[in-house]
């Protein structure tokens, strides 16, 4: 049997980030997952959120160890992982209730943040939320020396990577109808924002 990939990360933030999306998806919809990475926070979320649909997303590559996952644990609301590029003119969903992405943001080049914000406002139907977990940055300052050490050991490895300024978050959300709503401290510096599409 292939072995299922693992991250240590998600296992470790899987029950505080489940805490905010309890608080945050409350009625019953679609909720994609952008960037399922392992499928960890799939299989965790799904079960625990009964009430949504929960449409795990990556790369291509990432798609057979996702699928390792699902198969291992599966639940009735969980959907088999699609293909999403957020960079694409136009996503394999229409519309959806809910987004959820967690540690994304700061791997992904600064286009492809742009991209994503911009595919959200296209899909996410009125009323619903954008919850986005990860590192941030405020006005140019990080929050903890650890934030500004990982910012520069993403830059070595690739210089279109690096912990996102909220400021900046907050201008591509505007462009897509986004409005900030909530803005959770989480462990180990990190932080999960919440937007709400206008209607």
């Amino acid at each position: 049997m292939p072995q299922l990939p693992y991250s240590e990360a998600c296992e470790q933030n899987k029950e505080p980030i489940l805490a905010v999306l309890r608080q945050v998806f409350t009625e019953p919809g679609l909720v994609l997952e952008i960037g399922s990475g392992t499928g960890q926070h799939a299989v965790h979320f799904a079960p625990a959120l009964p009430h949504l649909l929960w449409q795990p997303s990556d790369l291509a590559e990432n798609l057979p160890g996702i699928a390792l996952w699902l198969a291992a644990y599966p639940a009735p609301n969980l959907r088999p992982a699609i293909e999403l590029d957020v960079t694409w003119a136009r996503w394999p969903v229409a519309a959806v209730d809910g987004v959820y992405s967690a540690n994304t943001a700061h791997i992904m080049g600064w286009p492809a943040v742009e991209a994503m914000f911009a595919g959200i406002g296209r899909v996410l139907r009125p009323g619903g939320c954008f919850c986005l977990y990860g590192p941030f940055s405020y006005g140019g300052r990080h929050t903890a020396d650890s934030n500004a050490r990982f910012d520069q050991m993403l830059k070595l490895r690739d210089p279109r990577m690096g912990v996102r300024d909220v400021d900046e978050l907050q201008r591509l959300a505007r462009d897509a109808g986004l409005e900030l709503v909530h803005d959770w401290a989480m462990p180990v510096n990190n932080r999960t924002l919440v937007w709400r599409r206008q209607g």
